[in-house]
């Protein structure tokens, strides 16, 4: 069968079509001119986001896979429009994101010239990337597309470059659909050591005082059901990292709330009371552990993961469950007993009612006059029956919506975990909109991580997303004021913060808005956000030096948390 000649440019469109591409967020450019002259004829099958900065761009195609379990893809021009992006690439790696990031390059004649907007973008990017490639030949562009995204979506997701020579846009080559699904050397998967699931199964069946520790691997390996049914049958209490927060419902009765150094009370004490620690698709991270020298020693490690690379990584481990954990945890279950903890579970009663009073009823019924961010966070949550999907930027804004926010659904938290990313949660929203377009798209962020990428309000303005921001302004940056506060003194160096009239700022984007002073006004004040219809901007002014509580102090054991300032 004869093949049409086509250039490089449109093999791309074709290829990004093949793959089930659908939404993709991008800046046009020089280097790029070529593929954005093709995507003008595929428009209808292609919906292209125009952003205000290709840092919003990454930022919003890791909000659209993390809702839709796709891939993100981006696309951008060379030079700073590919370096605009290295943030967003460095968030997905951390964060296990799937994503796709297609560059514009100078043609492969000028390569090593400093040409203007020449930047090596493999070479910055793979340490920071599952897959770096630059494309020099047309013919080289489906099979690229298509290892590109086997590579993202498989095994444990992660971002992919594609590093696209001009040349190769413009040149003629015949297309032919392509697969790949395998790649040597790459092993996505592990294969199951069933040794393995019979000795995690007889450690399980043999503990008196199981934790299990809910990651992100969980909501990616859409393994919801299956954990539930591993906790369920022996009777397994569980807390839940900040990125696995709606793996498990909020009101599930083994759900003993999150992980953490901001995180619950009872999980982290009893973190270091358990006999076995049951890791599921987390990577045991500085912030989840505190102090390595004293994190969890009385007990047995078992830990279910997807690569490799994570065993033995921070935490010795005593049984390795290689694989997928839809699988793994499947597998254990089978071999499990039915039990009952409910002494050991009694246990973290004692913990949530000291936090109930010494923290969360100060937060959410504070006896200041001045609003609190966990009470607005859990007034938003509550006035959308907690279904909504919870976008957040970085700092107290992330970490008490996080708390206050309850869950019912999964894939309904998107905030920069690992790398911590102000700006983070306005893009990521914008692509949470398209993801997920048939939820409500809730976005907390500070005053700080509003104005560092404030210009994507503009891509709000244009696509009518209907993104509820909701700025909670203290008028300082808050959580670093915080360890000013604790740890400095109180000597707050350039932490307080002059602000822009947000209201303004919305008007001249023609976003509704309205501002929030009094609790009196925050229930209506919610309703009308949720009532309009596309986009609305709530400003509440909340507490100026409010604290995120308990807290692990940096170092610290994860059982020593600080429950006051």
């Amino acid at each position: 069968m004869s093949k049409d000649m086509i250039t490089g440019a449109e093999a791309l469109m074709r290829s990004l079509e093949h793959q089930g591409v659908d939404t993709l967020f991008g800046y046009p450019g020089g280097s790029i001119m070529p593929v954005f002259d093709a995507l003008y004829d595929h428009r209808n099958t292609l919906n292209h986001i125009l952003v205000r900065h290709e840092q919003g761009a990454a930022h919003a195609a890791q909000g659209f896979a993390r809702v839709s379990g796709k891939v993100g893809v981006c696309l951008v021009t060379s030079g700073p429009g590919a370096t605009n992006t290295v943030t967003g690439i460095a968030d997905a790696m951390i964060d296990s994101t799937p994503l796709v990031v297609i560059a514009g390059q100078v043609a492969t004649s000028f390569l090593g010239t400093d040409a203007f907007q020449e930047v090596d973008l493999v070479g910055i990017t793979q340490p920071i990337a599952k897959w770096s490639y630059q494309i020099r030949r047309a013919e080289d562009v489906a099979w690229a597309v298509a290892r590109a995204f086997y590579i993202a979506r498989s095994g444990r997701p992660g971002p992919v470059v594609l590093d696209f020579a001009k040349n190769a846009q413009v040149e003629k080559t015949k297309y032919e659909p392509t697969v790949v699904d395998f790649v040597r050397s790459y092993v996505p998967v592990p294969a199951i050591d069933m040794e393995a699931v019979k000795a995690a199964a007889e450690l399980i069946n043999q503990s008196e005082r199981p934790f299990v520790l809910v990651g992100q691997g969980v909501e990616l390996g859409h393994a919801q059901c299956e954990l539930r049914a591993f906790i369920e049958k022996a009777d397994l209490p569980a807390g839940r990292t900040l990125l696995g927060l709606s793996a498990l419902p909020t009101d599930h009765p083994l759900n003993k709330g999150m992980l953490g150094m901001h995180g619950n009370l009872g999980p982290n004490i009893n973190t270091n009371k358990c006999d076995v620690l049951i890791a599921v698709g987390m990577r045991f991270d500085d912030r989840v552990t505190g102090n390595l020298e004293t994190y969890a020693k009385q007990a047995k490690v078992i830990h279910f993961d997807i690569d490799p690379a994570e065993i033995d990584k921070n935490v010795k481990t005593d049984v390795a469950v290689l694989g997928d954990c839809k699988q793994t945890l499947a597998a254990v279950t089978a071999l499990l007993k039915e039990n009952k903890h409910t002494k050991w579970i009694d246990s973290f009663k004692e913990y949530e009612q000291v936090e109930e009073e010494k923290v969360v009823r100060l937060e959410l019924h504070p006896a200041t006059e001045a609003l609190s961010m966990g009470e607005v966070a859990r007034a938003v949550s509550e006035a959308t029956n907690h279904e909504a999907v919870l976008v957040t930027d970085v700092g107290q804004n992330q970490l008490l919506a996080a708390r206050y926010f309850k869950y019912k659904k999964e894939r309904s938290i998107v905030t920069s975990g690992g790398l911590g990313t102000m700006g983070f949660g306005l893009p990521a929203a914008i692509g949470a909109t398209f993801g997920a377009p048939e939820r409500t798209v809730c976005a907390f962020m500070g005053d700080g991580g509003l104005q560092m990428n404030l210009q994507e309000l503009g891509t709000v303005m244009e696509q009518r997303a209907p993104v509820k921001i909701i700025c909670l302004n203290n008028n300082y940056l808050g959580n670093v004021r915080q360890w000013q506060a604790m740890f400095f003194n109180r000597r707050y160096s350039f932490t307080p913060m002059m602000n822009p009239d947000y209201m303004q700022i919305a008007a001249a984007y023609r976003i509704p808005s309205r501002r929030v002073f009094t609790r009196q006004e925050l229930g209506e004040a919610v309703c009308e956000m949720l009532a309009t219809d596309g986009p609305f901007l709530l400003e509440v002014c909340v507490v100026e030096e409010g604290n995120v509580l308990p807290m692990t102090p940096p170092g610290g054991s994860v059982n020593q948390m600080l429950l006051e300032c």
